[in-house]
């Protein structure tokens, strides 16, 4: 009895250790690399149909008071059309792998969050 016990125990600390590695790279799915996520209350959606995305380095333009960014199809899944947007410094989030992201929510026309590589910032 004692070793049916034992293994029911064993087998439901291997659900529970199942169902924490699920979780936790839920919570990563978000982010473009395995060692960050997108902050929840900017991602919306999951990594492929959700407001959050690399861009490329070359649509960010710093200015004094803060970065322009001008997206057009092909730089971030839900662009459609030329969008640009103004984000100023104090508002830019550091991302967690020296690449530029944007999230747009709810519509394209809206920046949610932006992240910037810590040597851009």
């Amino acid at each position: 009895m004692h070793a049916v016990r034992t293994r029911q125990a064993t087998c439901f600390a291997g659900v529970i250790a199942t169902a924490a590695a699920i979780e936790g790279s839920a919570a990563l799915a978000h982010g473009p690399d395995e060692n960050w996520g997108y902050p929840p209350a900017c991602c919306h959606g999951d990594p492929l149909t959700g407001d959050c995305g690399k861009i490329p380095g070359s649509t960010v333009t710093p200015r004094p008071d803060g970065y322009v960014i001008i997206l057009r199809p092909g730089d971030h899944h839900k662009v459609t059309h030329r969008n640009r947007y103004f984000v100023p410094y104090e508002v830019v989030i550091p991302s967690g792998d020296d690449n530029f992201h944007i999230c747009l929510h709810p519509t394209e026309e809206d920046e949610n969050c932006f992240f910037a590589p810590a040597d851009a910032m």
